[in-house]
């Protein structure tokens, strides 16, 4: 890896095209390097990904709405359209849309892949807009599943590369910033795009998706699946502007009106961003991982350590009187994102929404513990949170953080990185109860990884409800074979719903 120097510079430094970070992110972009075939397996196993937790949330409202809004516009005239989860595969919307409804039905239930340094992200988010393009274009530019393979590597690689060195929440700027740049170079290397269009789709999608982190502070809204799915959608149309010759703010980082100087760490600010070499594999989705409950990454660990004590301690944590505190001893991000540190009183309220519950750590450990288990729908219900003496014990929980636990969050060295803590319970007779955990069980280094048959497993139990099974088959036999998808089977990367399945649900009307 190389490491790009980022700071801001005056305009009359004429900072060179080869100096600036999105120049340079275009060129990993351009790089034809071969894709490795650890790589290709592991970006098989987050389409299949992807599709389950698109597949869990499909009756949900902000992705019926989404998907509602993406089937209102019809396709496009420079393709064929791209596909919406949900829909009938026949049934074709451009490109920008269906990344749109995709990536909202993704992001929906927060139980997607993770990677987390010096900012959160959710890397698949980059897939539907990479795919959505794929499957619009295929025909026209003769696009193959190895070409798709291709851009999701780059979007990946890109937007982990500027997880690790770059943090926005420190700033209350929202992750997707990462991920319009990432998104855009993703399709870039699909499409084969030069440097030049690349550099310039980059500096648009970034200046479009920068937003405060107000969407996941307080009362978290139904904005907080929609807004990497916005990215996305940005991403398309700042490719499309790139390609008819537009540009974009330049330096778009580095200016001295521009997004270090005012967004980020101010005119003083500096940033060491590590890259790949020319030549050499982009291998960043290696180091990200996905999640086996449907809750914020940071509580992976804590649920599987909450489970663990569940099953060993069940007469004493089954009654909250006989509990005095529960304190999380945590990294500073799960301390003042997910945890008590955050101040918001709403991760303490029953009647807070999900999203807001799926990023209140003291409620799901007080539920996991209880329950000894985590389900992305019942763990949430109003009568779960509603519950006496889940909100008695609730109450009681807290967290704090330890330096040595931010530490290891931030490590980059994959074999110490960390995103668990150690509990500390205290007891009404004076007794205390102390583990810890580091990692989540499927955590690569976890108790039980994820490999390809827990994703496929995945996929079949949040599907079966919504799904017939040939068209489960279907799918997975068609996704194991990516690399080698020629044009006309791209269209078949998508879920079609049971007939009947969807009845019922309730579809708003908008301005479309």
């Amino acid at each position: 890896m190389k490491t790009h120097h980022l700071r801001t510079h005056r305009s009359d430094e004429n900072l060179s095209r080869e100096g600036q970070l999105a120049w340079q992110l275009a060129g990993v972009a351009t790089d034809p390097v071969d894709v490795g075939d650890d790589v290709v397996e592991m970006v098989i196993n987050r389409v299949i990904d992807n599709a389950a937790v698109a597949a869990a949330a499909l009756a949900r409202k902000p992705v019926v709405s989404a998907r509602s809004q993406a089937l209102a516009h019809p396709v496009s005239i420079g393709g064929d359209g791209a596909t919406v989860f949900g829909a009938d595969a026949a049934r074709r919307t451009s490109p920008e849309w269906a990344a749109w409804a995709n990536g909202v039905a993704v992001r929906e239930l927060d139980y997607h892949d993770t990677f987390l340094a010096a900012e959160y992200s959710h890397p698949g988010d980059n897939i539907p807009p990479i795919v959505a393009v794929a499957q619009h274009l295929a025909a026209g530019r003769g696009l193959t599943g190895r070409d798709v393979v291709r851009g999701i590597a780059t979007g990946y690689e890109i937007q982990i590369d500027l997880v690790k060195a770059i943090s926005l929440h420190e700033h209350k700027i929202d992750h997707v910033a990462h991920l319009g740049p990432s998104a855009a170079a993703g399709i870039g290397t699909l499409l084969g795009l030069d440097q030049e269009t690349i550099f310039q789709a980059i500096g648009q999608a970034l200046h479009t998706t920068t937003a405060t982190r107000q969407s996941r502070k307080g009362e978290i809204s139904s904005w907080k699946a929609h807004a990497p799915a916005f990215a996305g959608k940005m991403a398309v149309e700042a490719v499309d502007r790139a390609m008819r010759g537009e540009t974009s703010p330049t330096p778009i980082y580095e200016g001295e009106d521009g997004v270090i100087a005012w967004l980020l760490g101010g005119p003083e600010a500096n940033y060491d961003v590590p890259l790949p070499e020319e030549g050499e594999a982009k291998r960043a989705i290696l180091d990200s991982y996905t999640k086996e409950h449907s809750a914020e990454y940071q509580a992976q660990a804590w649920i599987d350590l909450a489970r663990k004590l569940h099953e060993e301690y069940p007469l004493i944590l089954d009654d909250p009187d006989r509990i005095e505190s529960i304190t999380l001893h945590t990294s500073h991000h799960t301390h003042y994102v997910i945890g008590s540190g955050a101040n918001d009183p709403q991760k303490y309220d029953p009647d807070a929404s999900r999203e807001t519950l799926d990023h209140s750590i003291p409620y799901i450990f007080t539920v996991a513990l209880q329950d000894g288990t985590w389900d992305h729908e019942a763990s949430y219900s109003p009568e779960r949170a509603h519950r006496e003496d889940t909100v008695a014990l609730w109450r009681k929980v807290s967290t704090v953080e330890d330096p040595e636990w931010t530490r290891r969050y931030h490590s980059l060295d994959m074999d110490e990185k960390a995103f668990g803590g150690r509990v500390v319970i205290k007891l009404a007779d004076g007794g205390e109860i102390v583990d810890e955990i580091a990692v989540a069980d499927a955590h690569p280094l976890g108790a039980r990884p994820f490999g390809r048959e827990q994703y496929v497993q995945k996929f079949r139990t949040l599907s079966e409800w919504v799904l017939e099974e040939a068209e489960i088959e279907r799918f997975l036999e068609l996704a194991q074979r990516l690399p080698d998808l020629g044009p006309d089977e791209l269209g078949g990367l998508t879920i079609t719903a049971a007939p009947g399945s969807l009845v019922g649900v309730e579809i708003p009307t908008g301005l479309f």
